[in-house]
């Protein structure tokens, strides 16, 4: 499933360097440390190569 926003697209990418051992668990904050905690590095790296275009900056939860 691809992201639905940019925001949700760069949260994945921050939560996937973490999986990986690229940046501090840490260092992550919000949206992407609950990524971090509930999905895997599959599914974090089909978000997190979304492409940007056409996306919006962010998706109301709401919708």
């Amino acid at each position: 499933m691809p992201a639905q926003s940019k925001a949700q697209q760069r949260a994945a990418g921050a939560a996937l360097a973490a999986k990986r051992g690229e940046t501090k668990v840490g260092d992550l904050q919000g949206a992407s440390k609950d990524m971090y905690d509930s999905m895997s590095e599959d599914e974090l790296e089909d978000y997190a190569s979304t492409k940007l275009d056409g996306l919006p900056d962010h998706v109301d939860e709401d919708d």
